[in-house]
């Protein structure tokens, strides 16, 4: 931190940067096993001169090692490397988490891909994802379930558009499989929930994906601001 230019710097976890967005701080950080992470404490504050005293994010990128991970992958985080390079971001809140972006074009959709003078569906990151969230059986037993309506926003189909929007929605995997690391039998009433594509396209926006709860909570919040 820069008191006298007022600049404050975040490294940005390669493992948790997808395109121009990088979590850079959660709640869920300020207790990690059972422990305080003291560090937490210095980093907030530091999010509080951005939000509050107008003092500019700056990020440099930062590699990600399992290298202290015992074999349940469990351990602290160690860097394996970073790149002496500043860039200025915009700060942004969802939820108990806060994200550094570069306001460039976002993410792609979770169902868009793009390659060399073509683009076909699923991503490198997310295929297994989508395979598990395009099985007819699963996804069938999940809406009988959960119903239409979206698990984050509440949004009915049907009830905006009409017929034309019965039965339609999109659903999401919870948990995605790069985070399980294992093969698993998928429970469609646990692991897959329904969401509307605008909710779906936010919750992939960011690496590791948004939770369901935390996309809720900043509705949530945002709406009781406007009240």
């Amino acid at each position: 931190m820069n008191t006298k230019k007022k600049v404050v710097i975040f490294g940005a976890w390669d493992r948790n940067t997808d395109g121009n967005t990088s979590l850079i701080l959660s709640e869920t950080w300020a207790h990690r096993r059972g422990r305080k992470q003291p560090a937490y404490k210095q980093a907030r504050e530091h999010i509080r001169l951005v939000e509050e005293e107008g003092y500019k994010l700056m990020t440099f990128p930062m590699k990600y090692s399992d290298a202290n991970k015992d074999e349940n992958g469990v351990g602290p985080a160690k860097i394996d490397g970073f790149e002496p390079r500043l860039q200025e971001r915009t700060l942004k809140r969802v939820g108990g988490s806060w994200y550094a972006s570069d306001d460039s074009l976002g993410s792609l959709l979770p169902e868009e891909v793009e390659t060399p003078e073509q683009f076909v569906e699923g991503a490198s990151k997310t295929v297994a994802v989508n395979t598990f969230e395009r099985n007819a059986e699963a996804r069938a037993k999940c809406i009988k379930h959960h119903g239409y309506k979206c698990a984050v926003c509440g949004f009915d189909f049907a009830a905006y558009y009409g017929s034309i929007g019965e039965k339609y929605i999109h659903v999401h995997h919870i948990v995605p499989l790069s985070e399980i690391g294992r093969e698993y039998v998928l429970n469609p009433t646990k692991d897959l929930v329904p969401v509307c594509p605008n909710c779906h396209a936010i919750i992939h926006r960011t690496r590791p994906a948004m939770s369901v709860e935390q996309l809720r909570r900043h509705l949530e919040e945002r709406n009781a601001k406007n009240t």
